[in-house]
């Protein structure tokens, strides 16, 4: 799955703003890890008929978060020395101080650990998150989506294209049509719920015809992944990629997130719709068979660092992309860092640390964003909306070249 290792000395704290953590009282970030975490524990506990072993744990678990101190994984547990190394200041302290980023990943890991995710026995290798992803999959909403695409086999291409992207964008709440989540905007129309939109500088990165590789790292399976594989099929069926390099996840993380079973069952629904779907599903299934789509699962992608401190091989491999497409919310946290930016802080600036040309795909489900203009962050802070966490609004953000400044500070 790749070298575990990341770069040190690359991130210096000294001048930035503060990482988020989970001790204000009120904030998104605690009613993460107080309000989400607790209730997540609980349907786990009802999805599975887990034994007293793991209930057990699954209690001791949400005692500690709630009540305890950040204890290091079990004496067995395959990578125990390296969660020690990652979390050494961590350890032994209340959950709610340690970064939001790290505490997210953690609780995820230690969750893992609850229901034998790992250990050699009869739950080794059981995704406790399957029955949600499965459920979404067999939904009435993903049909509807599926035949939605029928109507945009006659669109010309570049319409199609923008219909795609949008798609992806905005994940489970589109339908794949030319409509965000709002209803409010058609081709050619400015989204107001869009914050930023460099669809333009993505597009001219992958002009018709070009020989281009497209590093493309999943975030949510389901109604997420889908618009995803979709969007991929456009890609390498119009000429804009001649491959593209899917990144999943390695293991289960964050519920949704994909892995490569994941991916295989959203194929396997594509593929068995009727019409312009099945078609769909059929293509992407051909392109991984011939190697023009590839999946891989590098285990920095479970870490719980921002990329800036990627290791050298997956910085090589994405410096070798001709872009890197990062979808969704939590990969942008690990590309900007997950720091109480001021939103008017360049998103160039910010990732001028990434080897080679990025874009975001990004729906607003925590407090990070950057890069808005200084009159678009006015109206949305006059708004009186929760904008930031409440998934209603979306990104595309792009850095096209390597000339931007490094982070300084």
């Amino acid at each position: 799955m790749g070298d575990t290792r990341v770069t040190s000395g690359a991130v210096r704290d000294s001048g930035l703003p503060p990482v988020i953590t989970c001790r204000e009282q009120g904030s998104f970030a605690r009613g993460v890890m107080a309000e989400r975490h607790p209730a997540l524990i609980a349907q786990v506990r009802d999805a599975f008929p887990y034994g007293p072993g793991q209930h057990r744990a699954l209690d001791a678990l949400l005692d500690e978060v709630l009540h305890g101190v950040v204890e290091p994984l079990g004496p067995g547990s395959p990578d125990r020395a390296l969660w020690l190394e990652w979390g050494e200041e961590y350890v032994g302290r209340p959950w709610f101080d340690a970064p939001f980023l790290w505490s997210e990943s953690y609780f995820y890991r230690r969750l893992l650990d609850a229901v034998g995710y790992f250990d050699e026995g009869p739950w080794q290798g059981v995704d406790p998150f399957a029955p949600f992803k499965r459920a979404e999959l067999r939904g009435d909403a993903v049909e509807a989506e599926l035949r939605a695409l029928d109507d945009l086999a006659g669109v010309p291409a570049g319409e199609r294209a923008t219909a795609l992207l949008q798609a992806s964008l905005w994940g489970n709440r589109a339908d794949l049509g030319f409509r965000g989540p709002s209803g409010e905007s058609v081709p050619g129309e400015a989204d107001p719920r869009l914050v930023a939109d460099d669809s333009a500088a993505l597009w001219s990165l992958l002009p018709p015809g070009s020989p281009a590789t497209v590093a493309f790292v999943a975030d949510n399976t389901g109604r997420e992944l889908i618009p995803d594989l979709v969007l991929i099929d456009h890609l390498l069926g119009h000429g804009h990629a001649d491959r593209v390099v899917l990144h999943v996840k390695p293991c289960p993380y964050y519920v949704s997130d994909a892995m490569t079973a994941d991916v295989v069952d959203c194929l396997r629904r594509l593929s068995r719709a009727p019409g312009e779907a099945g078609a769909i599903g059929s293509r992407v299934w051909a392109a991984m068979g011939s190697g023009r789509l590839d999946v891989r699962a590098h285990a920095f992608f479970r870490a719980p660092f921002p990329y800036e401190r990627m290791p050298g091989d997956l910085r090589a491999e994405l410096a070798a992309a001709t872009v890197t497409i990062l979808k969704g919310d939590l990969n942008y946290r690990r590309l900007v860092g997950d720091r109480l930016w001021p939103a008017t802080t360049p998103f160039a600036d910010l990732t001028a640390y990434f080897p080679g040309p990025v874009a975001a795909l990004r729906t607003l489900k925590s407090d990070v964003v950057v890069g808005l203009e200084p009159r678009s962050l006015e109206r949305l802070e006059s708004s009186g909306r929760a904008w930031r966490t409440s998934g209603t609004h979306a990104l595309v953000q792009v850095r096209a070249s390597l000339s931007a400044p490094p982070r300084t500070g």
